[in-house]
């Protein structure tokens, strides 16, 4: 039924004037359904107060193993603290009870940074790596010269059914003179390409000396071992004063992209660090201002499709606060990052981020800092 012009106008009106509402609040954002989030680890539940530091990968029987810090008594980074895991058969749809992966007696146990290898040929199935930190004293003793931070790592050949007892690698991943420590937090990484395909490297940050104004204390690292976890060595520091918590990913040629967060608070921004030698030393560091960042987290993948190798990097993309869950993308080897898709918005904070089949991935983040962890799906094609 055609309508009466006047009703035909005002429709037109209408129309124009949402056309251009729209164009002047600039590209639509999108939200993820509700429906589509599944809560993974809840405050107040299982025993523990709150739960935080997520992470997550996918082993090569398609399991998906998701982490996360369970803190016993209050959302403090110290105190009682265990790395707890959850795990699904299915891509997501339906996880298994809690499980502890790491623990620390009443003391902490956190940073969790999960890698599976499967290019070690004793384990044809894989074997996966869960390289973590304790603590005897909350951070800020510890950078004080009070208390010590120390690096372990569980491996496990059977999905993380079952896990092996630590090996502590402190004294070859960490200096004498530095204090606070960190890994990642988030996955660490195993390299595909080039002459160092193998190489296990994970990513974190350490301080030294006394704390200082602006974080300036803090600097982002490297660790690896090429013999699939018997021996391990340290790499070079980003020497950017402030550059703090890290996720890496592998760029054409087996090259290391880091991915770091500016604890200064003064670029909003990320640090990027580029390894031509696979995280042994850092050849370039800048910063990228078309990643912004209110001082936090996030996590970062490298995908392959037609067009060839990019970086997906999720973090809370806000400047101001840590909100607004953002997928970056980067075709240059993390040089630039010119698409940004807004995934969620609202609160967010911490994330991880892993390939699931059918070119879909998977996204497990805080919904704040202490309103508990989520898991949701999205297909990659659209976010490129």
């Amino acid at each position: 039924m055609e309508l009466p012009g006047s009703r035909r106008r005002f429709v037109y009106a209408v129309l124009y004037t949402v056309c251009v509402l729209f164009l002047a609040a600039g590209p639509m954002r999108a939200v993820e359904p509700q429906a589509a989030m599944t809560p993974m680890f809840m405050p107040h539940t299982e025993g523990y107060a709150c739960f935080r530091i997520p992470a997550i990968v996918r082993t090569p029987a398609g399991t998906l193993l998701a982490f996360a810090e369970a803190r016993r008594n209050s959302c403090n980074d110290f105190g009682d603290v265990r790395i707890v895991m959850r795990s699904s058969s299915d891509e997501g749809k339906s996880w298994g009870p809690l499980a502890v992966a790491a623990e620390n007696g009443s003391m902490q146990a956190g940073n969790a940074a999960p890698v599976v290898d499967t290019m070690d040929k004793r384990f044809p199935h894989g074997r996966i790596f869960l390289v973590y930190c304790t603590g005897d004293a909350p951070e800020g003793e510890v950078m004080r010269g009070k208390g010590a931070k120390h690096v372990w790592y569980r491996t496990s050949t059977d999905d993380a059914a079952t896990w092996s007892e630590p090996v502590e690698i402190t004294a070859s991943v960490k200096l004498p003179t530095w204090r606070g420590y960190a890994t990642t937090p988030g996955h660490a990484m195993q390299l595909t390409q080039g002459p160092r395909a193998g190489r296990i490297v994970v990513v974190g940050n350490h301080s030294e000396g006394d704390p200082q104004p602006a974080g300036k204390a803090y600097d982002a690292h490297s660790f690896y071992s090429d013999d699939h976890g018997a021996t391990w060595k340290l790499g070079d520091s980003l020497a950017w004063p402030g550059s703090n918590e890290s996720t890496a990913a592998e760029a054409p040629g087996g090259t290391v992209v880091m991915n770091s967060r500016d604890q200064s608070g003064v670029s909003r921004a990320r640090i990027i660090g580029i390894s031509k030698d696979g995280g042994a030393k850092w050849d370039s560091v800048f910063v990228a201002n078309d990643l912004p960042d209110p001082v936090c987290e996030g996590s970062m993948i490298s995908y392959e499709d037609k067009k060839g190798v990019a970086l997906l990097f999720s973090n809370p993309g806000n400047k101001k606060t840590r909100s607004d869950l953002t997928l970056s993308v980067s075709r240059d080897g993390g040089h630039t990052w010119p698409k940004r898709t807004l995934l969620l918005e609202g609160p967010a904070a911490y994330s991880d981020i892993v390939q699931m089949k059918g070119g879909r991935l998977g996204i497990i983040w805080e919904r704040g800092s202490d309103d508990g962890i989520f898991f949701m799906v999205r297909p990659i094609a659209p976010l490129l």
